[in-house]
């Protein structure tokens, strides 16, 4: 009897060293990997944010395969219009802004002399500081170039990825169905659902207020003959996919360079200003969706920060909506418990 025992120990315990290791091997598998599941990951989200036109043409008996190019080649083609429309002002702006450049340092240097740091204390130190540091960066430039191409091929892989995935339909909920225990299926495909539903519309909303809180931010600095008008509503729209945060630190920026100019303009500024980011926030966005998706603003600015260091800028912008679904999928799996101990 004693051996017997002693025998289902020792298989309870081969048992699970077999599991440990299995389990080490899957995380070392899925550290060697970590590139292609982040691919992965970015493809998937880009797929869900495409999905909802893509399915709308279903409707209409387009095929699916016709309706994934259509809506991602007109996706490409917008947002490379607006690149080519906006560049060559914004350029321009940027070379007038090099050219004046010291007379906007010499109005600030007061504001900057609390702070006692060297390279604020006059322009020709400023200029010593930002020679070095290109100096410094100068030294890598073949790590700068390796980035670079990394990217743009990253950058063609995940969107290749992404567009095959929004080829296959209803791919991820047969997935899930497949993957997922019999008695959490149908609950796990609710929950998926209803995330990339929210996702979806969540981010759909945000680009529509960038879009309106940057035209009206260049409008407002065009009125008021702001030079600059274009790189400051690029800034304030870009700025807005963080609630909150990013539209105060715009602002802020903003009208304390029009305040080194003219103090009324700047408070005029400041009042337009805020009137949008209200327009936006208590009539735009609740007529869009009523129901829309609300980030944590904390947690909107580290999904921003761990996917820029991921991935660069895009993936600062992909890792919102990414966080956002897995946001949503703890939500609602914390829901079910909330209502399976309710009901016991």
């Amino acid at each position: 009897m004693e051996e017997t025992n002693q025998q289902k120990i020792l298989d309870i315990s081969w048992a699970t060293i077999i599991r440990i290791i299995a389990a080490l091997a899957f995380l070392y598998l899925v550290y060697l990997l970590k590139d292609l599941l982040i691919w992965f990951l970015f493809a998937l989200i880009i797929s869900i944010l495409f999905n909802p036109p893509i399915d709308f043409l279903r409707r209409f008996h387009v095929p699916r395969v016709i309706g994934a190019i259509f809506v991602y080649v007109s996706v490409f083609a917008i947002f490379g219009y607006l690149i080519y429309a906006v560049a060559p002002l914004l350029f321009s702006e940027l070379q007038e802004f090099s050219l004046n450049f010291p007379q906007y340092f010499d109005k600030a240097i007061p504001y900057f002399s609390a702070l006692k740091i060297e390279a604020f204390k006059s322009f020709d130190n400023f200029t010593a500081t930002l020679e070095k540091a290109l100096i410094r960066a100068s030294t890598n430039i073949f790590t700068a170039f390796s980035t670079i191409f990394g990217g743009i091929l990253s950058t063609l892989s995940i969107f290749t990825i992404a567009f095959f995935l929004s080829l296959e339909e209803r791919g991820i909920e047969r997935t899930i169905a497949l993957i997922a225990p019999k008695n959490y299926k149908k609950k796990a495909l609710q929950v998926w659902k209803h995330a990339q539903r929210k996702i979806s519309l969540w981010f759909g909303t945000r680009i529509i207020g960038c879009l309106f809180v940057g035209i009206s931010t260049a409008v407002i600095c065009y009125v008021l003959n702001v030079r600059y008008f274009v790189f400051f509503g690029l800034l304030a729209g870009v700025s807005d996919i963080i609630v909150t945060i990013g539209p105060l630190l715009s602002g802020t920026l903003i009208a304390i360079f029009i305040a080194l100019v003219s103090v009324p303009k700047a408070l005029i500024f400041v009042i337009a200003y805020v009137l949008v980011q209200q327009i936006e926030g208590q009539i735009l966005l609740p007529l869009l969706s009523k129901k829309f998706l609300k980030l944590p603003p904390a947690l909107v600015l580290m999904s921003i920060l761990a996917g820029s260091k991921l991935w660069g800028l895009l993936g600062a912008i992909l890792s919102i909506p990414l966080v956002g679904m897995i946001y949503e999928v703890v939500k609602g799996f914390f829901k079910r418990k909330e209502l399976t101990v309710s009901d016991e």
